[in-house]
Parts: structure tokens; C-alpha cells; sequence
């Protein structure tokens, strides 16, 4: 089940590159509309295989790959990885086969979609270091190429300083794999919570800050952010929703997978100057964002915010933090896309999104009303509205950061109002008050493409209003990795 879901979508789209002939856009969608639903029952059914009461992996596949270097095929799955992979083919296949149709290179598009998810799902599932590293750097290429093909105006800056940035988060993460196998002197690249525990604490804290740089690149965290808002600027809609959505939790999966996972003893030490970071991204990002003009820009800037909650937790690495830190992936992968969604929806209908020119869109008669209801519901749940899903994620992380940075946690809070200032700014300024008089003929968005939007809130909602639906997969996991952490930190006291 692990491999069809990685190698369903990337034969998909090996088929749909190399078809001989011709292909319309109809029938490239369609077959790529087949493919991501297959992945997407695939995922569904792989929770039914789960027994949520085991915090280790399950599922295991394991075959040898190049034995003498230590490199072998092991997949996985557990509480950390499982939600991701289900918003991983959930989100890949609202875009494909519920957004409008992609007419130009249409093959390469849907073919680099589902490339993008097979490569995404890898990542998840690899339990081996090289192997998620291989998945890692593959989906670099289809997003970059999403970036510079499909992209605005300034595309072409935008794709090669995503490429720029991801390349060495890449470089230093293999640098960090490769030290850390080789000094601990491990036969293979296994993942292995045990594999930096013979090393000197001087060694440890190198290697971990290498690869906090690594992922800190990729979350992205300040001063690491700037390729983030310029990609999602130029960056089609499709593209904006599955890079905030899934694509940045690579960055905070990693950062709990391969950095407290693999460091538990040492990461005391780093933890504070973490929680810092986590203050710096999320008073930065909200600050940001209230003054930005257009309206994708500020729902970029909001992510950098909100992935700061999930530095924070991390930091404090208590069982409710970290539980809090996997809600907040699978909340702020919902919530992101529905915003960009409904972003993309008034700029297609308005050729704008400088909130100095939009007004009145949730006119009933001749606005947007259902675009504005929409984003009205996503602005509730970013700002942490109760018996949304962003309410309870925050709630636990800042519940469980609380007695070990109280400090911080609260600064954090603060992100929060802030994140209600700048969206509340966002509804004003674009959905209310009289529609300009050289909008008044605005094209109608189509029940049909209103489908997304409505299963993305009707998740929001769900998960807000029962939130052990979301949590029981992830609970057993995240506490075993909380109480790691708490031993290896009475076990470093005891040292010094």
C-alpha cells in the first residue's frame, strides 16, 4: 500500500509525459483525475490498516537496494506521517480534478502534479535517510518547473530562488545524513532513534543544528522565508495551494522526524534558541502581512506566522505540543489552500488582488458572495475562531509550551490577534462596502467550482468540532516522542 502510493501517481505521470501522439487537455486531466483519486482511496484505506494504539511504525516494506553502500528501499508509516500523507492526496486531488482545467502543455502540467505528490508521498513514508532525501530533492523539479512555466509575470526570479533556497537545504541536509551515518558508525542508512546517541554532545549539536538550518530552510523560518512569498506570488493558484498545503510540512516533519527523533539527547540545548525563532517568525510574519497590499502576499506572509506556532511546540517537545504541532500541519495544510483558493477565485474575476482597489465583493446581487462566505470562514479558522480546526491546534501547542517557555508562548499569543488584525483587514477592505462601479459585471464562479472549497470547510469544520478524529491517529506517537525528549533531557541535567 506505501508504494502504490508513491509509485501510482509517478507511473501516472510517466505515462501521460512519454504518451505517444497526441493528448487533449480533457483527457490529461481525466487520467490524472484517476490516478489522484486511486492514490487518494489508497490513502483513505491505509487508515482502516492503522491501529492508532501503536506509536511505532507500521506497514513496514523493506527490499535491499545497494546493499554495499548501506542504501536500502524501507518504507513506513506512523502517527507523525500519516494525517500528512492523507492531506498530501486529498489536496492533490481537489487541484486535479476539481479546479478548472489546465488548456496550456496540459500533459506536462497534470503529469508534473502528480510527479509532485508521488515525490511528496516518498518523503513521508521514507524510513531511510538517503531514501527521504532522494524524495526530498525529486519534488524540487516539478515545483520548479510549476513555478517558471505556469507562473506570473515575474516567474522566472521567483522559480530559480525557490530552486536556490531548496538546492541548499538539500546540500545540507545530505552533508548532515551522510556525517552522522559515517561518525556513528551505522552499516546503513536505517532510520534509527538511537544513531546519534554514541556521539560526543559537541558532535550531536553540530549535526542537529545542520539540519535545523536544512529544514529551517524549507519551513520556512526567519531570516530563511524570502523565496516564500515571491513563489507564492507568481505561483498559479493550483501551485499556491499544494506548496502551502503540503509542501512546507516536508519542512516541519523533518525538523520533528530527523531532528528531535534523531537528537532527543541534545536538543535541550537548542530548544531556547528554537522557541526564540519561533517568537521572531511569528511576530514577523503577522507584522508583515498587515501591511501588505495584495492579497496573496499577506496569506503568504500568514504562513510564515503560523509555521512558527509549530517551531515553537517542536521547542518545547512536551506530548501536548507536539500533538498540537501535527494538528496544526494538517489545520494550517486545510485552512492554506482554502485561502489561496478563494484568493485565486477573485483575481480570476477581477484581474486584481490589491486590496486598495478591491471593495464590496460580497455583494449578493453582482460581488462574490459565496467566494466571500468562503473566505470569511478560512480568515475565522486562521485566527484560531473555537469550533474551527485552528483552534485546537493552537490551543494545545501553546497549552503545551506554556510551563517550559512561558515567555515565548505568550509573544506567540500575541500571532494570534495579530493574525486576526491582518485578515480581519483583508475582509474589510475587499468584501465589504459598495462594489466599484467597473466591477459590476463580475463573471459567476460555478457551483462546480465551489466543490474544493466546500470539502476543505466542511473539514475545517469537522475537525474543529470533533477534534479526536484528527488527534487518535497522532496521540500514541507524539507522546512516545514527547517522553523521549523528557528523558534524554533529565539524562543531559544529570550529565552537566
Amino acid at each position: 500500500m506505501l508504494s502504490a502510493l508513491i509509485w501510482l501517481p509517478i507511473v501516472a505521470a510517466t505515462v501521460l509525459l512519454c504518451w505517444p501522439g497526441t493528448l487533449s487537455a480533457v483527457w490529461a486531466q481525466r487520467s490524472a483525475a484517476i490516478a489522484a483519486g486511486a492514490a487518494l482511496a489508497i490513502a483513505i484505506a491505509l487508515f482502516f490498516q492503522f491501529d492508532p494504539q501503536i506509536h511505532d511504525w507500521q506497514l513496514l516494506e523493506q527490499l535491499p537496494w545497494i546493499e554495499q553502500l548501506g542504501l536500502g528501499y524501507r518504507l513506513g508509516v506512523d502517527g507523525l506521517s500519516l494525517p500528512l500523507v492523507g492531506l498530501n492526496a486529498l489536496l492533490t486531488f481537489l487541484i486535479i480534478a476539481g479546479l478548472d482545467r489546465q488548456e496550456q502543455r496540459s500533459r506536462l502540467y497534470y503529469g508534473l502534479m502528480l510527479l509532485l505528490s508521488g515525490a511528496v508521498s516518498g518523503a513521508f513514508l521514507a524510513q531511510d535517510l538517503l531514501l527521504f532525501f532522494v524524495f526530498y530533492e525529486v519534488e524540487l523539479i516539478p515545483l520548479y518547473l510549476l513555478i517558471s512555466i505556469w507562473g506570473g509575470a515575474r516567474r522566472g526570479y521567483a522559480a530559480t530562488k525557490f530552486l536556490i533556497y531548496t538546492a541548499l537545504s538539500g546540500a545540507l541536509l545530505l552533508i548532515g545524513f551522510l556525517a552522522l551515518t559515517i561518525l556513528s558508525g551505522a552499516g546503513s542508512f536505517a532510520y534509527n532513534p538511537n544513531l546519534a546517541a554514541v556521539l560526543p554532545i559537541a558532535q550531536q549539536v553540530t549535526l542537529l543544528v545542520l539540519i535545523l538550518v536544512a529544514f529551517g530552510i524549507k519551513t520556512p523560518i526567519v531570516p530563511f522565508h524570502t523565496w516564500l512569498p515571491d513563489a507564492h506570488v507568481e505561483a498559479s493558484t493550483p501551485v499556491s495551494m499544494i506548496l502551502a498545503g503540503v509542501l512546507l510540512k516536508l519542512g516541519t516533519y523533518g525538523i520533528l522526524r530527523f531532528g528531535l527523533g534523531l537528537f532527543p539527547q541534545v536538543w535541550p540545548l537548542v530548544a531556547p534558541w528554537l522557541a526564540g525563532l519561533a517568537v521572531i517568525s511569528t511576530l514577523y510574519g503577522s507584522l508583515s502581512a498587515i501591511v501588505q497590499q495584495d492579497m496573496k502576499k499577506m496569506v503568504a506572509y500568514s504562513s510564515i506566522g503560523h509555521m512558527g506556532y509549530i517551531l515553537l511546540a517542536a521547542a518545547a517537545a512536551t506530548p501536548l505540543s507536539l500533538l498540537g504541532a501535527v494538528c496544526q500541519m494538517v489545520s494550517h495544510g486545510l485552512i492554506s489552500a482554502l485561502l489561496f483558493l478563494e484568493v485565486g477565485f477573485v483575481y480570476s474575476r477581477t484581474g486584481t488582488r490589491d486590496l486598495r482597489v478591491l471593495q464590496g465583493l460580497l455583494t449578493p446581487e453582482r460581488g462574490l458572495p459565496i467566494v466571500g462566505s468562503l473566505m470569511i470562514l478560512a480568515v475565522m479558522a486562521s485566527g484560531g475562531l473555537p469550533g474551527m480546526v485552528g483552534f485546537i491546534a493552537e490551543f494545545m501547542i501553546f497549552r503545551g509550551s506554556f510551563s517550559i517557555f512561558t515567555v515565548q508562548t505568550l509573544f506567540c499569543m500575541v500571532g494570534t490577534g495579530l493574525t486576526s488584525v491582518y485578515f480581519l483587514l483583508l475582509v474589510n477592505r475587499a468584501f465589504f462596502g459598495r462594489l466599484p462601479e467597473q466591477m459590476e459585471t463580475l463573471p459567476n464562479v460555478a457551483l462546480r467550482e465551489h466543490i474544493p472549497a466546500l470539502i476543505l470547510a466542511t473539514l475545517i469544520v469537522i475537525f474543529g468540532v470533533q477534534p479526536q478524529w484528527l488527534v487518535v491517529w497522532t496521540e500514541p506517537a507524539t507522546a512516545a516522542l514527547g517522553n523521549l525528549a523528557v528523558i534524554a533531557s533529565r539524562a543531559l541535567d544529570w550529565m552537566t
